[in-house]
């Protein structure tokens, strides 16, 4: 049996996503800080859940590690790390049950265990939606040390969003599975009805051909009689 398209759309979206998310959450540019006081005009501030980094407009180099209490003490951070974290767990939790549901190696697919592996993803993209969003809501309302007359979404937020999309699709696909299966047993159940049905209403006793010939062979004497 051929894969179903809609586990072959989950399988290949939700890796994907699950890559993005781990890019987002581990790469320090949710924010960028322009125009520092006290600072070069070509130095920016980028800002993570995890890490501090100084960049520069004119130069490839990048300083990470940069202290920064007063911004990693907001509440944001903390909850976009619990929940980006959670998001990663869940994700990979839900690719591990959509493999052993798809089963590329046999005949026939788990359709429920790869439609609750639907579940699972989606769960994670709304779980890796929410800090983004809560992020980008808060951009420019986030304490720090630094002193910036200019606050920008860094590459991390962008990364964020597009690996939620691929979550949210990839799961909602799988989760056509369910209906699938519901459909498929709603199909058997029918079918058990009618078979009940005609076999209780079809005659108990029929004639076999042979009981017929020998019941016309008797008459056929009594009619020469």
């Amino acid at each position: 049996m051929r894969t179903p398209v809609v586990m072959i759309i989950g399988l290949v979206l939700a890796p994907c996503g699950f890559l993005l998310s781990l890019i987002a959450t581990f790469s320090p540019d949710w924010r960028e800080l322009r125009s520092v006081s006290g600072a070069p005009v070509d130095e920016i501030i980028q800002q993570g859940i995890w890490d501090v980094c100084i960049a520069s407009d004119i130069s490839s180099s990048i300083t990470c590690g940069q202290s920064d209490t007063t911004y990693f003490s907001q509440q944001v951070i903390t909850v976009a790390r619990g929940l980006m974290l959670t998001s990663l767990l869940v994700m990979a939790g839900g690719i591990v049950m959509a493999s052993l549901g798809v089963r590329c190696w046999q005949e026939n697919p788990n359709w429920l265990i790869a439609g609750l592996s639907g579940i699972l993803i989606f769960i994670s993209g709304v779980l890796s939606l929410i800090p983004v969003a809560y992020y980008t809501n808060l951009l420019s309302n986030i304490t720090t040390t630094f002193t910036a007359g200019k606050f920008q979404v860094g590459y991390s937020i962008v990364i964020g969003y597009i690996s939620s999309c691929f979550e949210l699709i990839g799961g909602a696909f799988l989760i056509l599975c369910l209906f699938h299966l519901c459909k498929r047993r709603n199909e058997k159940q029918a079918n058990s009805f009618y078979n009940k049905y005609y076999r209780e209403s079809s005659p108990k006793s029929i004639p076999s051909r042979k009981q017929a010939g020998q019941v016309f062979a008797v008459m056929q004497q009594f009619a020469h009689l």
